[in-house]
């Protein structure tokens, strides 16, 4: 059932003048009663000439509709309610992936944790627009990737995951939970966090409620694996094997899983190869959501004032009639002083400022037409960073001096391989706010990029060619591009530059379980 208010209800008040305008003319337009008492009562009814002034559709009668829709768009009618923030449209979502060794079993194709890599890849194909963090584990918890919605770049990091990336063995989701706890601070936030693991650690177990305790956190647990177990591999594809050359073998710990999300209070599912594991993720993160918000958590309208314009346009243009009187010069004089930007959209211009002519544009996905529209520099940039127009962002991100157009900045940057703004973008970013995982996240991977990129140039050989001819004037040659080793040189390295931040991680991840800092 649709409930409809008024987010301004005071503007109601206005409907009362537009209810008494008919009556008003009519009784203003009342010739007879202006002449009484001027010529004799009885002579006054022969005397007038009457046109049907009482009949059919006047001026007032349009004006007075057009005042009440103008009054009931002021006033905010609304039944729908706005997105809350952190994510659009879509529950907040932590993923844990369990890094330990038996997850690079095969009896899921290619392995138990490729077949996780694979299938996070397709829900951050789904969940696009949404925040996302990204955590690993094994004996310790980590976190790879604080909430974020740029889908991309979390994906570097989700295929840099590995078996090799945390040194301590074990299966540590008192860790994971206490890491997801951290991410989301004291915000109330109702998020959910995906456990993709192939088995449990049993002495946890009993820790693990008092763990929850405090938090909205609703853990949900994704199964790896088949009951068999199957033949752990190394990073190469080659067969681990024991001390006496036999094959290490993973066992996948059903009873383990069901015992770990009893005590988690958690709903188990298994990895599916369709999508209907996928499904199952989103409802339940979904239901969740929608199921946590608080009778009393303040809730955010969406005002739909807006679309009584069309009406309000509509009877406008039924006031040009025949007979009725309309300043034509006044309206040509008005159209010929508008630039030409904004006769283009008279009507929307009409009723809608600029910025949100380009938030209507921003959130229907229409970015390039956002870019344009917008004034304010700030949405102007991430309409043009979504719409990959990353000079039209520069450009617009470079007139502020706030955290988040630094953060957006150092984005660009990174993505145009000039790694030496970038750091400096995040840096500024960190100085005006010391609180921002993500531009912490980003001026790390910068580094790791900054660092490979060097290393690369500084290895790089010096290769010269054998021979140089010139073709003379007068003869026609034809083009051809020749790939010289130099050129494959640079780009292997092009290819290799946006890799994998797996080193990175790895000695992220060690200074970690040192107590040092990352």
């Amino acid at each position: 059932m649709i409930a409809l208010h008024f987010l301004r209800p005071g503007w109601l008040l206005v409907l009362l003048p537009g209810l008494l305008l008919p009556w008003y003319w009519r009784h203003a337009d009342d010739l007879e009663r202006r002449l009484r008492g001027t010529i004799a009562a009885h002579l006054l009814p022969a005397l007038l000439v009457r046109h049907g002034h009482g009949r059919g559709l006047r001026p007032a009668h349009l004006l007075a509709a057009m005042w009440l829709l103008g009054a009931v768009a002021a006033a905010g009618p609304t039944w729908r309610q706005q997105s809350m923030p952190w994510v659009d449209n879509q529950a907040p979502l932590l993923i844990a992936v369990d890094l330990s060794a038996s997850m690079d079993a095969s009896d899921v194709a290619p392995s138990r944790l490729q077949a996780a890599k694979q299938k996070i890849s397709q829900l951050l194909a789904q969940r696009k627009g949404a925040r996302t963090a990204l955590l690993a584990y094994a004996g310790s918890a980590h976190v790879v990737m604080p909430a974020t919605d740029d889908a991309a770049l979390l994906e570097t990091f989700v295929q840099a995951l590995g078996s090799d990336l945390i040194a301590r063995p074990g299966k540590d989701v008192l860790g994971v939970i206490g890491q997801a706890r951290g991410l989301l601070g004291s915000a109330p936030l109702a998020a959910s966090l995906l456990l993709i693991t192939d088995g449990a650690d049993a002495q946890q177990f009993d820790a693990l409620p008092n763990a929850l305790q405090g938090s909205d956190l609703h853990v949900l647990v994704l199964a790896v694996g088949n009951s068999d177990g199957g033949i752990i591999r190394d990073a190469n594809g080659q067969p681990r094997t024991d001390s006496d050359g036999r094959p290490q073998l993973g066992s996948f710990d059903r009873p383990g899983l069901e015992q770990l999300a009893k005590a988690l209070d958690a709903p188990l599912a298994s990895l599916t190869p369709d999508a209907s594991d996928l499904a199952w993720i989103r409802q339940q993160t979904r239901t969740h959501y929608e199921n946590s918000v608080a009778p009393g958590q303040p809730v955010h309208w969406l005002d739909a004032g807006y679309w009584l314009c069309w009406p309000l346009a509509l009877l406008a243009l039924l006031a040009v009639r025949k007979g009725w009187s309309l300043n034509w010069v006044g309206m040509l004089l008005v159209l010929a002083i508008l630039p030409p930007a904004a006769r283009a959209a008279p009507l929307a211009d009409a009723f809608l400022t600029a910025d949100q002519q380009g938030r209507w544009a921003f959130e229907r996905g229409h970015y390039p037409a956002a870019a344009a529209a917008f004034h304010d520099p700030y949405w102007k940039g991430i309409a043009a960073y979504r719409a990959v127009d990353y000079d039209l962002a520069l450009a617009s991100f470079a007139r502020l001096d706030t955290p988040e157009a630094y953060f957006y900045l150092g984005n660009i940057y990174t993505r145009r391989y000039r790694f030496d703004q970038a750091i400096a973008a995040y840096r500024r970013a960190l100085a005006l706010r010391a609180d921002f995982p993500q531009a912490s996240a980003n001026l790390a991977l910068a580094l790791a990029l900054q660092q490979d990129n060097d290393s690369a140039q500084q290895n790089a050989p010096d290769i010269k060619p054998d021979e140089v001819r010139f073709d003379q004037r007068g003869e026609h040659g034809k083009g051809q591009t020749v790939q010289t080793a130099q050129a494959a040189s640079d780009a292997l390295w092009l290819e290799n530059l946006s890799t994998s931040p797996a080193p990175f991680l790895k000695n992220r991840f060690q200074l970690e379980d040192q107590g040092g800092a990352p």
